[in-house]
């Protein structure tokens, strides 16, 4: 794994939430908050465990303390709330990643998880991890939107991404 395949899949990420929160947008306040008994109950506390998630990550990459919870879904009461404080957090990502090399990739990363237990990953891993999370997250809210009468998202597949990368390169 080298640094440019990190960044690939960071902006593969970023790419794969655009489309999933164009989705989300044309929801009703009323939908987006609507608990219907998923992991998170709803489409807003889905998407804003998604944004915490990236949000406390970020935090360990840059070895700076992350909060010691989750943001509180109500903090974020609507979709541009949160894709602010998203846009915030991608940019401290895209510095730290801007910064990678050859050997930071393999840097061991020391954290404490959310249930306070001792844990080190190399930094490759947590970008493995961060996109693979989100991916499963993105599928859920896939499914609350259809559960709520909505079109769901344009593919957020990989190769979809690769395809559409390849072509903005030739």
């Amino acid at each position: 794994m080298d640094a440019n395949d990190l960044r690939t899949m960071l902006d593969y990420n970023v790419w794969a939430r655009k489309r999933l929160l164009e989705a989300v947008t044309p929801l009703s306040a009323e939908q987006y908050a609507k608990p219907l008994g998923s992991s998170f109950g709803s489409v807003r506390d889905t998407v804003v465990h998604l944004y915490g998630a990236e949000w406390i990550w970020t935090a360990r990459l840059e070895a700076t303390p992350p909060p010691a919870a989750f943001p509180a879904a109500e903090a974020y009461p609507d979709l541009a709330d949160v894709q602010e404080a998203w846009a915030a957090n991608d940019v401290r990502l895209r510095a730290f990643a801007g910064t990678l090399d050859a050997a930071s990739v393999q840097l061991m990363i020391e954290y404490r998880t959310m249930a306070g237990a001792s844990m080190s990953s190399p930094v490759w891993q947590i970008i493995h991890h961060m996109t693979n999370h989100a991916t499963y997250h993105r599928g859920q809210v896939t499914t609350l939107i259809r559960q709520l009468g909505g079109k769901p998202p344009k593919s957020q597949d990989l190769i979809t991404f690769y395809r559409e990368l390849g072509t903005a390169a030739a």
